[in-house]
């Protein structure tokens, strides 16, 4: 069987774009939900980005073994059984409080890591393969659109996470969810194409690991990049907000979703923003390098600024929408920089590797999350962030200057 290289049409696009919607506002949502209703349970910081740590571990195992799978079954089955598992680990948290133990929610986080993780990667690896070969030129707007659009969606899904919340409880809160989320799936199963994203013959497993030097310098990068947001924002921040400034869940909630909301805007702009001030159009490893640099500035700012004793408050809006414009334009560059090294008939299997880095800084910057904030605060959570994120520049700097012959080649 030969891959595709035909331009599939807007229709696959599209219906992997509403799946993948539908599924980040979910995601969003029970993101806030446990963290919300686990705190307002007398959980300690630690033990709440405990609750996260499977999701975040089986999400290295997921995009590794997902992306094998995608390239044996098809990205439309990989995406399937995605979204089917969070309509499960949804359900899964609507039993009575007594069974809410740290083991079992772990257990059901697994579930949604998994899921996520299958959905994101199917979705990432669908783009390319429906532009085909010869669509690089639109590879980096629609990439771009795809990924902003989501994160957009994902900050709507922590306003819908905190005000379900706020107005129907824990539990009905998740049904509403769950439910949406089945008649998407239905729609998914009748319109995404059969086999989409199938690799040539079988591939084996070992092959997930036989990537070129660009890609896995690329991923270490992200692993480090991913770990300097969510070492402060996934547990510290939303604690903080609510412990120490006395926001209510709807005001952390709607917050938060907004922050998250305009950075998905940005991210769907980057295109412009970048072609815009650079003459040869793609961004590559310069690219990625430049404005990782200059993102390590941003928490280093407001941590300085926390620690001068200004108001924590408008410090942190203001910090946190800088810090979302230049995190939005890295995660931008690096998501086209992934398919423009991955060779198109094995786009599955090196998106697959390179979303397994992802997860792996997400775990380390959750757990971190919890410890470093109940054993430094705040601000050891955002200098941890600066060492992260200068990190991913040092290793960004082996990145190639150019991608211009090597779209689709992996070379």
């Amino acid at each position: 069987m030969q891959a595709n290289t035909t331009p599939l049409g807007l229709r696959p696009y599209a219906m992997i774009t509403a799946n993948y919607w539908a599924f980040t506002i979910t995601d969003g949502a029970i993101r806030m939900l446990v963290v919300l209703y686990f705190h307002m349970l007398g959980y300690s910081p630690l033990e709440i980005a405990l609750l996260f740590l499977f999701y975040e571990f089986f999400g290295i195992v997921t995009n590794l073994v997902g992306g094998w799978l995608a390239a044996r079954l098809g990205l439309n089955t990989t995406m399937i059984l995605g979204t089917g598992l969070q309509v499960f680990a949804l359900l899964m948290l609507t039993v009575p409080d007594a069974w809410l133990g740290v083991a079992y929610v772990m257990f059901a986080q697994a579930l949604s890591g998994i899921a996520k993780d299958l959905n994101k990667m199917s979705a990432k690896s669908g783009v390319k393969l429906v532009l085909g070969q010869g669509g690089e030129g639109r590879l980096f707007k629609w990439v771009a659109v795809l990924t902003g659009s989501k994160n957009a969606l994902k900050g709507a899904g922590f306003f819908v996470g905190g005000a379900l919340l706020y107005a129907v409880g824990f539990r009905w809160a998740l049904v509403c969810l769950a439910g949406g989320l089945f008649l998407v799936a239905i729609f998914a199963v009748r319109g995404l194409p059969a086999g989409l994203g199938r690799a040539p013959g079988k591939p084996k497993f070992g092959q997930m690991f036989s990537n070129t030097r660009e890609i896995n310098w690329l991923s270490a990068a992200r692993f480090f990049l991913f770990g300097a947001r969510d070492v402060w924002f996934v547990v510290g921040l939303p604690v903080f907000l609510s412990a120490v400034l006395g926001w209510n869940h709807m005001q952390v909630g709607a917050f938060l979703a907004l922050w998250v909301i305009g950075y998905g805007i940005v991210q769907a702009s980057v295109p412009r923003l970048i072609r815009s001030s650079k003459a040869i159009g793609d961004p590559d490893g310069g690219t990625a390098r430049r404005w990782a640099f200059a993102l390590a500035l941003v928490p280093a700012g407001i941590a300085i600024a926390l620690m001068q004793g200004l108001d924590p408050a408008w410090t942190l809006i203001i910090g946190l929408g800088l810090f979302g414009v230049v995190f939005a334009i890295n995660s931008a560059v690096h998501s086209f920089l992934i398919l423009a090294y991955a060779d198109h008939d094995k786009v599955a299997m090196k998106v697959g590797f390179y979303y397994m880095a992802n997860a792996g800084g997400r775990l380390l910057g959750t757990v971190l999350s919890g410890w470093v904030y109940q054993t430094q605060g705040l601000e050891g959570c955002l200098w941890w962030s600066v060492g992260f994120v200068v990190a991913a520049g040092v290793l960004s700097l082996k990145l190639p200057k150019s991608t211009k012959g090597e779209l689709g080649s992996g070379k």
